[in-house]
């Protein structure tokens, strides 16, 4: 740990997710920068993210490109160098794929490169006992010797700070330090909730996968509109406008039901489009999406490769 409260974050796994994270807690700092009373806000944690580490195995060209529009701050790239990487940090978020756990920490040198530092996994379906299983499998390596290991499941609108972001309620309680800094990471970009190990699969498959479903919506609206002789971009644009729009009055209290209600007019084209949507159980199917989502959530840890290459 650095002697001031300055803090180096590093992404082992540099992905679509990993490069949102990025993007988006470098544009949000680049703004707090131009805003004076930042500082004096109370939104500061002790230990301040000041440098960046992005691990990488592929190219790093897409990491590149996006960390370029924040000169300012700097950004270091690994390339296939996970421990150098590692052993710079003070805090490291993992985003490989859940299968690639073991092949990415369980490498000579990585225990001692994550000694007391804080590990935040925002990897699917894979519970923080088996993050730790795979680093210390056995008793014998005292806890002072070990990383804190800690979950959390955003989504890739923190490329754009409107991500929902949910952390794991730890146990034992994560250090203030480490806790605040956590929650200063994903409140950066978007909207954080914390709820028990039992929910975060249903999180996973609402909030991480949720974009997805909110995408084939979209898509469904502007092609409707399309079919009804509306410009494709047009037709898009008011699609995404509506759902931005109705969110925001969900946001702002209105409960789904009653929004719903308001502008059902008797015998107006609401209503006779909701018949429709009805009647083909759409509703009923995104339910029944998230539920299978969740399904899948929980297994994605259950491919993690064992020691000879193998998953299991």
């Amino acid at each position: 740990m650095a002697a001031s409260n300055d803090v180096t974050l590093a992404f082992l796994g540099c992905g679509n997710l990993g490069i949102a994270i990025l993007s988006g807690v470098l544009a949000s700092i680049t703004e707090a920068r131009d805003n004076a009373s930042y500082a004096a806000s109370g939104e500061v944690p002790q230990l301040i993210p000041t440098k960046f580490i992005a691990c990488v195995r592929k190219s790093a060209q897409r990491i590149q490109d996006a960390v370029s529009k924040y000169p300012s701050i700097p950004v270091q790239i690994f390339q296939n160098d996970n421990i150098s990487g590692v052993t710079e940090a003070d805090a490291i978020i993992l985003g490989c794929k859940p299968w690639m756990l073991k092949e990415i920490l369980d490498v000579p040198g990585m225990r001692k490169a994550l000694k007391g530092k804080l590990l935040i996994s925002i990897l699917a379906g894979c519970p923080v006992d088996q993050i730790e299983a795979v680093l210390y499998p056995d008793d014998s390596i005292p806890t002072e010797d070990r990383c804190r290991v800690v979950r959390a499941m955003p989504n890739t609108a923190a490329m754009i700070r409107e991500s929902m972001t949910t952390i794991e309620t730890s146990s034992p309680p994560l250090p203030d330090k480490w806790d605040k800094l956590l929650t200063w990471i994903f409140t950066r970009v978007g909207q954080v909730s914390r709820l028990p190990p039992d929910n975060m699969d249903a999180c996973t498959s609402l909030a991480g996968s949720g974009p997805g479903f909110v995408a084939l919506v979209l898509e469904g609206l502007a092609d409707g509109g399309v079919a009804m002789g509306l410009p494709r971009a047009e037709a898009q644009l008011m699609a995404a406008q509506v759902m931005r729009g109705t969110s925001a009055m969900v946001l702002d209290g209105e409960h789904p039901s009653l929004l719903r209600e308001q502008i059902c007019t008797p015998g107006g084209c609401t209503v006779g489009g909701l018949m429709v949507l009805e009647e083909n159980a759409v509703r009923g199917s995104i339910a029944r999406s998230i539920r299978e989502a969740t399904v899948i959530a929980s297994q994605l840890g259950q491919g993690v490769k064992n020691v000879n290459g193998t998953r299991h």
